[in-house]
């Protein structure tokens, strides 16, 4: 049964296809199947050991990439749900987003791009995108997973268009250039990189801010970065948190965090679904074009709530993100990333068999891009795992 109502809703039997065709597979559609495939990709389980903030052996209980987003893909089926788009699509890029992180979260990225620098650098969007496309080897007629064409140009453009009208990149590529994974993939399967994507795409991207910002809230007061009463003067958190001591006085502190947290939760979703309404009937949007040929995003929160999930960024950047015990494993979780690249760009013998150069001899590039694809498809576990091989230490824990 299709649940979308909305003319602007992404259709199945409209896709665009994909990059190598294929029958249908009746009940599903395409972007449901879209979805079972990143779902049972082995880039998809990793996620269950890669940190999100805490590494692994700092507790049980702290949210993974894989549980994470399990988290924004429900934040984002709601939203999908409430404004009648199609789940599936959003759904599938929800769970995608993170494919492509390191090891060992933000740090581990910052890491490894600066060791890329010479040969292109690295960002997670890209590298969701090599998985998908490239890396992910378990079909017999094409690599990668072959995906649509919309759920493609969600996973690259789901933070706003790649490049200007000139061909000029745009935002986070605007002084490196866009990576030359997406260039490659966009001139054989056009990704129309100077649009908006489909409003399934920015819900799954607004979906990731909310989720990440109710989860961090839930971690940090577990892990004692900072307390309940911090919160009190932050917007949405401290209303919340008032709500929740006057209608249950004497609650117990996990009951409170939990009750703090999914009025938050509640309060940014409703507020986005509604600003989005908003702006499609201002915009008169009323294709899955029509959002995409707009001049801004079409699915934000309203300008105030906007403000307010600003300033809870800031708070959690300060007291939690930049916190002097999140900091230390992250400086001793960036020598890991270090110590094995440095080992592998140096000793082809290390990788596995099946990981080793079968490119031109000379182009050091190609190689360096081979360790790079193999490092950051490490879990935290197995990172430290092979450091402690080649090196006989463990510098998380010493």
């Amino acid at each position: 049964m299709k649940r979308h109502t909305a003319s602007y809703a992404a259709k199945p039997e409209e896709s665009r296809g994909r990059l190598f065709p294929e029958a249908e597979s009746p009940p599903r559609s395409v972007f449901e199947r879209d979805r079972d495939r990143v779902i049972h990709s082995s880039a998809f389980r990793r996620l269950k050991h890669k940190t999100q903030v805490f590494v692994y052996h700092e507790g049980d209980h702290y949210r993974t990439r894989l549980t994470h987003s399990i988290e924004v893909a429900q934040v984002a089926r709601s939203i999908s749900r409430a404004l009648g788009l199609d789940e599936d699509l959003t759904e599938a890029l929800a769970l995608a987003h993170d494919l492509g992180h390191t090891p060992f979260g933000h740090a581990g990225e910052r890491e490894l791009d600066k060791l890329m620098t010479p040969f292109g650098g690295f960002d997670h969007n890209a590298q969701s995108l090599r998985i998908v496309t490239k890396l992910e080897r378990k079909y017999a007629n094409f690599d990668g997973l072959n995906l649509t064409w919309e759920a493609l140009e969600g996973l690259v453009k789901h933070n706003g268009p790649l490049i200007d009208a000139h061909g000029h990149a745009l935002g986070h590529f605007k002084e490196s250039g866009l990576p030359q994974v997406i260039i490659e993939y966009a001139d054989a399967h056009d990704l129309r990189l100077a649009n908006f994507a489909s409003a399934e795409a920015q819900v799954a991207a607004i979906a990731d801010d909310i989720a990440y910002n109710a989860h961090d809230i839930d971690d940090g007061l577990r892990a004692k970065l900072f307390d309940i009463i911090d919160l009190g003067d932050v917007p949405l958190v401290g209303e919340a948190l008032s709500n929740v001591l006057k209608l249950y006085p004497g609650l117990e502190r996990s009951r409170i965090i939990h009750e703090t947290v999914r009025r938050v939760i509640s309060g940014m979703v409703s507020d986005v679904v509604t600003q989005t309404k908003k702006n499609c009937a201002e915009a008169n949007v009323k294709s899955s074009d029509d959002v995409r040929s707009q001049k801004r995003a079409t699915v934000q929160f309203t300008a105030q709530m906007a403000e307010n999930n600003r300033v809870l960024q800031a708070f959690l950047s300060t007291r939690m993100y930049r916190h002097e015990r999140v900091l230390e494993i992250m400086d001793r979780a960036r020598r890991v990333i270090r110590d094995l690249f440095e080992a592998y760009i140096n000793d082809a013998s290390l990788l596995p068999e099946d990981w080793r150069d079968h490119g031109p001899a000379t182009d050091r590039s190609h190689y360096a891009r081979q360790v790079c694809d193999f490092l950051s498809g490490m879990t935290d576990r197995f990172a430290l795992d092979q450091h402690k091989r080649l090196f006989d230490l463990d510098p998380l824990f010493r």
